[in-house]
């Protein structure tokens, strides 16, 4: 049953909602945190590209059809399936947060848990590494294309420069530096995941936290219902589901291997909250983003209860398969 409870740091999310709702951070002390944020969000990237080898890119990039696959689902698939969504009523779904599942659609894939789960099911980790960091890096330009692309066509606005130019100086910047520094600095860096985890987690409650201060005061939990967060949840549960087994049978269908087809799942059916976040304080710069941010908050729950599941069964079946043929060759 564990593994259908809440991780920490989405209760850590929960809490910060809370937070925010009963003590919302306005006027002045807002303008002071935004720029703390700002810098915490900075530091973020610094350290993913001071923290990515540069051996693993290369070794990973030699996969290449695995990762096409990969960056078709993330960045192509998911926007037409977000775009599917948008046939919904406004009645089911209100618009500012069918706009957050726009959102989602065009977010890179995750890191840390499209690893680990790749890892747990016995899946290829050099790939998985190169797929997800390489997501993320090509994120920072096609997500707020895709913005741009898919909120023209719904008549909710078009592409920002400015938008680009923000994420590109506060987010690939950064990046680019620690990648500079990763042969001096990066062993160093990867040593101490334990001490710099809580830049990774303090930085997104960080911007959850100005978000939501600034989505109550204007109004946020009086504008939608449960209903419609419920309404939000059946969807992104859908939205995951219809994305898995895409996945799952179009690695088969295109022969590749167990371990392949175990990376393809992983990384193609993930969105990054880490991501997002900031992505999502860059685009939607003054504008409330506490809607935006509420699809892809569950989302992330949501992806690593069903993760953890899936994981457990390929691990399983793995043991089996290996039982079998140990019984076999015996």
């Amino acid at each position: 049953m564990s593994r259908f409870l809440p991780d920490r740091f989405t209760i850590m999310l929960v809490c910060t909602v809370i937070l925010a709702s009963l003590l919302p951070v306005s006027g002045v002390a807002a303008d002071y945190f935004s720029i703390a944020t700002n810098l915490a969000i900075a530091l973020l990237f610094f350290l993913h590209g001071a923290r990515l080898s540069r051996d693993v890119v290369v070794a990973g990039m030699l996969h290449w059809r695995l990762h096409l696959v990969i960056m078709l689902t993330t960045f192509a698939i998911f926007p037409l399936l977000g775009l599917a969504i948008g046939f919904l009523p406004e009645s089911i779904l209100p618009k500012p947060l069918y706009l957050g599942i726009l959102f989602l659609c065009v977010l890179p894939s995750t890191v840390q848990s499209s690893i680990a789960f790749t890892s747990m099911a016995g899946g290829n980790v050099p790939a998985a590494i190169c797929a997800a960091s390489a997501s993320n890096i090509l994120g920072m330009f096609l997500t707020p294309l895709l913005v741009g692309l898919l909120f023209s066509i719904g008549g909710h606005g078009g592409f920002s420069w400015d938008a680009l130019q923000k994420i590109l100086l506060q987010l690939l910047a950064p990046f680019v530096l620690g990648q500079l520094l990763e042969p001096w600095i990066g062993n160093w860096i990867r040593s101490k995941k334990k001490i710099l985890s809580p830049v990774d987690r303090g930085s997104i409650l960080m911007v959850v936290y100005l978000a939501f201060s600034e989505a109550v005061i204007q109004g946020i939990w009086r504008t939608f219902s449960a209903g419609d967060i419920a309404t939000l949840v059946a969807i992104d549960i859908v939205l995951l589901a219809a994305v898995l087994l895409i996945t799952f049978y179009g690695s088969r269908l295109l022969g590749f291997s167990r371990q392949d087809e175990i990376t393809i799942v992983f990384c193609g059916s993930k969105k990054s909250l880490a991501s997002g976040v900031p992505m999502a304080n860059a685009i939607f710069a003054g504008q409330p983003v506490g809607a935006i941010l509420l699809p892809i908050m569950l989302f992330h729950q949501i992806q690593l209860m069903a993760c953890a599941v899936i994981a457990q069964k390929y691990a399983q079946r793995t043991k089996e398969r290996e039982a079998l043929a140990a019984a076999a060759a015996a």
